[in-house]
């Protein structure tokens, strides 16, 4: 009796463990928990592949959108100089509409019914292109004397002298510009104010001779 009180009891868990088919029980949770990853690695690598072709579709599909807008603008730009093309074709039409109302003398109207009626269809048909024009956004460049020249809208052809404008600035208006938004058709053809030359004066001893020569009286 003493002996069996002297000797602990062994678990039940502890007796199961010295049990062999527990042991390869264990064994076997093991080597399923360390082969878990490598029954995994094919679906991380479709997950991956997937993420790459996600990509790749997203990559051409924002190079699609630019080759469109990319067409589209090209297109505009086609369009827009076709057209312009064809407004300056039109500018000389609407420069000698504006010569032949120009060349009508004024007391001509009143003693010539038949020229009036001529005149009055002739400055329709130039009011009729400038609304064309206007349509198209074309618009007319006529800078007023005394205006400041700007390279971008007009083109000096002359000098005047004049004190009436500063120098540099417009003095003159040879022939209207157009342009069509922000394109240039045609720069205004101005003349540009300078000051007058200054006029000298005889020195002592020189006469004003016939048409502004001076003459010498001491010979």
């Amino acid at each position: 009796m003493s002996e069996n009180t002297d000797k602990p009891a062994q678990t039940i868990p502890e007796a199961a463990n010295d049990r062999p088919e527990f042991a390869e029980a264990q064994d076997a949770e093991a080597a399923a928990a360390d082969s878990g990853g490598e029954e995994h690695e094919p679906l991380i690598r479709l997950e991956r592949e997937l993420a790459e072709l996600k990509e790749r579709h997203l990559r051409a599909l924002a190079d699609l959108q630019n080759i469109h807008r990319r067409h589209v603008r090209e297109l505009e730009e086609v369009r827009k100089s076709a057209l312009a093309d064809f407004a300056r074709d039109l500018l000389e039409v609407a420069d000698n509409l504006r010569r032949a109302i120009e060349s009508v003398p004024k007391g001509a109207l009143e003693a010539n019914e038949l020229l009036t009626n001529l005149l009055t269809g002739v400055e329709l048909t130039e009011r009729q292109l400038l609304q064309v024009f206007e349509k198209y956004g074309i618009r007319r460049i006529e800078p007023e004397p005394g205006e400041a020249f700007r390279h971008d809208l007009h083109h000096a052809m002359y000098e005047v002298e004049t004190a009436d404008h500063r120098p540099g600035a417009i003095a003159e208006v040879m022939q209207v510009g157009y342009r069509m938004g922000e394109r240039l058709l045609r720069p205004a053809r101005v003349g540009i104010a300078k000051p007058p030359a200054a006029v000298e004066e005889p020195s002592q001893g020189e006469e004003e001779g016939p048409r502004g020569q001076r003459l010498d009286t001491q010979a």
